[in-house]
């Protein structure tokens, strides 16, 4: 029987995935291999009858350029007791698989490298190799290199952040807008800065300091009133989704959202609208004090996770779906296909990267310390300091409780 292998996509979707599929596909089907397409993530392997489809290279090339995934995606994850009862061995054996590939982000890792273990203890000769994909950027690769999908969600991030602060300046209102970005700032961070956002609030930044609610109202309130001593009547506020995920318990409660959590216990921030959330905060805030601003909230998730792939990202992926055919011919198993910025393909292997404790692969947050990043804060950014306290009574009774590095502690 001809050698096979098998590819899976799992987590939420982002732009590339076909990307990597297809070049994947075409790649191993040159050199007489035989594609297997897995539907629905990882549910395929622990499951008696996987639904599966065999990949040509008329799909692979019809898919490669387009947003989405065509495999059915899942953020299905398998328990201990999957690995002992369920694994789909059979399926494995019966179509003579050789390889199997994982694409997705840092959980669709943490279960790859499970999977790398599980096979290794048993002696099952089968490859695994992992290709990092997540808009939110938060794979811990080496030397800042971005996980493929990050640049064009933020460029059709951009498209969106840029209207929206084209509509503030044009009616003299304020925007409150949430990127999506579970645990870095990443998106938020990229989006605000390249639309020149005179306010941004990423997790990172509370690295001297617990985040609240209180301290992400005043960060904005610190930003309108900034601009009203400069003469402007309009701005926006560019927020992280992972502030709200960072918020305490007794926070969250008192909002008012009540949450339901996924297969790995995160809540479902997907379901709840940070920006009207914190814009309601904020209206709140700026009416108990007097102050009279108009502001809206908009939401930057699930638009930018199946756009069209810009070309840095259908080149990025094509050269990443052929590393894996590079890895394999090496041997190499148990670990992620990287390609540094010199254009050289090696493997990362995920025992090297995973936690000790939890073997789960950490999230890698924005490096707020950098040159460029500093710059970010320090001087495209706009908020109250010391300088402004004076003026800055006109419109706040305590101005220094607004103080941009006050409320960082910086």
């Amino acid at each position: 029987m001809k050698k096979s292998i098998v590819i899976l996509t799992g987590g939420g979707p982002a732009p590339g995935m076909n990307t990597v599929v297809g070049s994947i596909a075409k790649t191993f089907l040159q050199n007489d291999y035989r594609v297997l397409g897995l539907h629905g993530g990882y549910k395929g392997l622990f499951s008696p009858n996987p639904n599966f489809c065999e990949l040509d290279f008329i799909l692979a090339d019809s898919i490669f350029n387009r947003g989405g995934s065509y495999l059915m995606m899942s953020r299905y994850k398998p328990t201990q007791q999957d690995f002992d009862e369920n694994f789909n061995l059979e399926f494995f054996k019966s179509n003579n698989i050789q390889l199997l590939v994982t694409v997705g982000g840092d959980d669709t890792a943490s279960t790859a490298n499970r999977i790398a273990k599980f096979l290794a203890a048993k002696n099952y000769p089968i490859a695994n190799i992992h290709v990092p994909k997540t808009i939110d950027n938060d794979l811990p690769l080496p030397h800042n290199t971005p996980t493929f999908g990050y640049n064009s969600a933020m460029a059709e991030g951009c498209q969106i952040a840029t209207t929206v602060y084209e509509d503030a300046r044009t009616s003299g209102n304020w925007f409150v807008v949430a990127a999506m970005g579970r645990s870095a700032g990443h998106l938020a961070l990229g989006i605000g800065a390249t639309c020149h956002y005179p306010m941004i609030v990423i997790p990172e930044m509370f690295d001297k300091t617990e985040i609240t609610a209180e301290k992400i109202i005043n960060l904005a309130i610190s930003s309108i009133i900034k601009r009203k001593l400069m003469g402007i009547s309009y701005g926006a506020i560019m927020i992280s989704e992972g502030v709200f995920h960072e918020l305490s318990k007794e926070e969250l409660e008192a909002s008012g959202v009540h949450f339901t959590y996924d297969e790995h216990g995160h809540p479902e921030l997907g379901k709840v609208s940070k920006a009207q959330l914190f814009n309601g905060m904020i209206e709140k805030k700026l009416e108990s004090l007097g102050i009279s601003v108009k502001s809206r909230p908009v939401e930057i998730g699930y638009e930018v996770r199946c756009v069209t792939p810009i070309a840095y990202d259908l080149l990025y992926c094509s050269e990443l779906g052929m590393g894996v055919y590079k890895l394999f011919t090496e041997g190499a198993t148990g670990c992620m296909v990287y390609q540094d910025v010199e254009g050289k393909i090696s493997a990362l292997y995920l025992k090297d990267m995973q936690d000790p404790q939890s073997g789960k692969i950490p999230p890698r947050g924005v490096n707020i310390h950098t040159d460029a990043n500093q710059q970010i804060f320090n001087y495209l950014m706009h908020y109250i300091t010391p300088a402004d306290y004076e003026a800055a009574k006109k419109y706040l009774p305590n101005p220094e409780e607004y103080d941009f590095k006050k409320i960082l502690n910086w």
